[in-house]
């Protein structure tokens, strides 16, 4: 049992977590712009209409949480622009990615922080293309440093958090087969919902601000 939110719920890997927790009969609060017949089977709690990159949507996720302990938050939602070469480079959807993919998951985390029980676990579903290091293609320079940053920003509130008893995950899905990645992933979003709950289950403040694929391989950064 237990409360979990989910953000970005209403397809792909995020409509898979939800209905895994709610196969584990925790209560889901599952967040989206605009919900889906699929996630209205789940039997989670939807608040819809939630854009995370705006002050509204913000109040209103706090809102509907109310007065609950959380005991997992997984900042899922995020957009990509791809192929975003040198050569076109697109100022506008670069900010766009970093509010949603980067500054979004830290701004509901923050604006939560006082729900979250001891014990509790954030999850932030980030990307190898985040790596510095694993960087070898170039390009998709929006996604790329949105999710770097959103990889420091998971590192920090491990270290902020840690002090209060809740343990930080930053975890690279894998090449899932999902509407942002033109259904050409590796992974089907079930599969790739497994191994991230995996993760998540196996967490600890000990390990808390580690950088891990859904497979459990730990990833460089």
């Amino acid at each position: 049992m237990g409360q979990a939110i989910v953000t970005g719920a209403n397809k792909g890997i995020g409509l898979a977590l939800v209905e895994l927790l709610r196969e584990r009969e925790m209560g889901v609060l599952a967040t989206c712009r605009k919900s889906s017949a699929e996630l209205e089977r789940t039997g989670a709690e939807i608040v819809s209409g939630i854009e995370v990159t705006d002050d509204d949507g913000l109040a209103k996720l706090v809102a509907a949480v109310g007065g609950r302990a959380i005991d997992l938050l997984i900042n899922n939602a995020g957009i990509m622009a791809w192929p975003e070469p040198l050569e076109t480079l697109d100022p506008a959807s670069i900010r766009r990615q970093f509010e949603v993919n980067a500054l979004a998951p830290l701004r509901i985390t923050a604006a939560l922080r006082g729900r979250l029980t001891q014990g509790a676990k954030v999850g932030l579903i980030t990307s190898r293309m985040g790596s510095i290091e694993d960087n070898g293609s170039g390009g998709a320079y929006g996604y790329r440093m949105s999710k770097a940053a959103l990889n420091m920003a998971g590192k920090s509130l491990a270290v902020d958090l840690k002090p209060v008893g809740v343990a930080v995950a930053i975890l690279h899905p894998g090449m899932v087969k999902t509407e942002m990645t033109g259904s050409h992933g590796q992974v089907e979003p079930l599969d790739a919902a497994r191994g991230l709950l995996a993760r998540l289950d196996e967490l600890t403040l000990e390990t808390s601000g580690g950088f891990w694929h859904a497979n459990g391989q730990r990833l460089p950064w």
